[in-house]
């Protein structure tokens, strides 16, 4: 029985350690991208697909604003959130939404705008949303957009 037993229980390890160190590092979906709009004095950093509703995670700010407005079905790992209450109503989905408040300075930001690399969990664990050259620069705009007391 352990001839059997043992080998089993060694495969279902290996299969279940290979699929966390997938999870963990899942390259992003095709067409999923970080794009950058200002609406009047608002910034918006979101992750999704061009112009369309379907967005992993939005953050938005204004001019002066020490704290950005983080919405979406993942947040940022270890973050300073400041504040963390789900909305009534989510107007794209109809269901809840989730917000948060994080810290315009937060090291998990500054990562993404000089490494290009943000980790975030939701309701599938953990994983890491990746930024391309260009689109660093962008996600450096916003923060020095959102940190700036100027409109």
């Amino acid at each position: 029985m352990f001839k059997v037993l043992i080998p089993t229980v060694a495969a279902l390890g290996l299969v279940a350690f290979t699929a966390q160190t997938q999870e963990a590092s899942a390259p992003a979906q095709p067409g999923m991208a970080w794009h950058l709009v200002q609406e009047g004095d608002m910034a918006k950093l979101a992750y999704g697909m061009a112009n369309s509703d379907q967005l992993a995670m939005m953050i938005t700010c204004s001019p002066g604003d020490r704290t950005a407005v983080v919405y979406g079905d993942v947040q940022p790992v270890g973050a300073r959130v400041a504040t963390s209450a789900p909305t009534p109503m989510d107007p794209m989905s109809g269901g809840d939404a989730d917000e948060a408040r994080i810290a315009v300075d937060d090291a998990n930001l500054a990562d993404l705008a000089h490494r290009g690399a943000l980790r975030v969990s939701g309701e599938g664990g953990e994983t890491v949303l990746t930024a391309t050259t260009a689109e660093r620069r962008g996600v450096r705009g916003f923060l020095s957009y959102c940190g700036s007391a100027r409109a």
